[in-house]
């Protein structure tokens, strides 16, 4: 699997989200879904479930314009986190 191009697909349909890090691309992808599963970016007052989070998450990956092999990988990789959580 192209975590370089996966972590690229990524960026494009989370609003061109800049994600930089001294790890390698699958770290940092792993780090960003995460923390948007755990709804980090937003402010404690407002924060959303994992499981609420997770369903927009794969809404969002499968609404967007990328390939259907894309699509798969990335929810794959919420899936993987999902499961850490």
């Amino acid at each position: 699997m192209d975590f370089d191009k996966l972590l690229k697909y990524y960026r494009s349909i989370w609003n061109n989200r800049l994600l930089e890090g001294m790890e390698g691309s699958e770290a940092i992808l792993k780090e960003a879904i995460k923390r948007e599963l755990l709804d980090e970016n937003s402010h404690p007052r407002v924060r959303k479930g994992k499981y609420e989070k997770y369903y927009l998450a794969s809404k969002r990956i499968l609404d967007s314009s990328i390939g259907v092999e894309e699509k798969v990988a990335l929810i794959r990789m919420h899936n993987e986190v999902m499961e850490e959580l």
